[in-house]
């Protein structure tokens, strides 16, 4: 049986030349969790679905921790040009669906959107959760008063105490919240 031929089932098999591309892609850029257990292409995939599907429901944390968050698109970004060119039509399907998705429950910043590069770094999610109806002169919640534009009107505020807010955060995100 050929290893990199798809099975009947869809499956596609890498060569092990293949498996170790990506493992030093993904070392060189993207390094070891906290953990000390090394990042995986689909670990990262995976953080940036789940950040997308948090995106989707409503955001819930602050501007700044939005800008972390993005970090594992960024490396995937970094990533991406160092992957064999097999491995990345493989699975360039699955990130332009990622990425759809988070342009289409985004808003870009106003004058900026259209910019070339790391544009998932000028989107703002269309629904904000927030703690506190208290906002900055932008109209902007408490959190999100470091962006410099008005908040779109498309950007949708849902306020709501702490407890509700912990208890929407999707399990395995913000593993670190109290």
């Amino acid at each position: 049986m050929d290893p990199i031929a798809p099975e009947s089932a869809g499956e596609v098999f890498l060569t092990a030349e293949e498996y170790e591309a990506v493992h030093a892609a993904v070392r060189t850029v993207a390094g070891a969790w906290g953990s000390g257990q090394p990042r995986t292409l689909n670990a990262l995939l995976e953080q940036w679905n789940e950040l997308v599907h948090e995106v989707e429901e409503g955001y819930g944390w602050s501007a700044p921790e939005l800008s972390n968050d993005l970090g594992c698109r960024t490396a995937l970004a970094q990533i991406w040009r160092l992957l064999p060119p097999r491995v990345r039509a493989i699975r360039q399907p699955e990130l332009d669906e990622i990425d759809r998705r988070f342009h289409a429950t985004t808003v870009g910043w106003p004058g900026r959107d259209g910019q070339e590069g790391q544009w998932w770094l000028r989107r703002v999610p269309q629904r904000l959760e927030a703690e506190t109806a208290q906002g900055s002169t932008h109209g902007w919640p408490m959190g999100w008063d470091v962006m410099t534009f008005p908040k779109p009107e498309s950007v949708e505020i849902t306020h709501c105490n702490a407890a509700e807010l912990s208890a929407s955060i999707s399990p395995g995100m913000k593993a670190t919240a109290g």
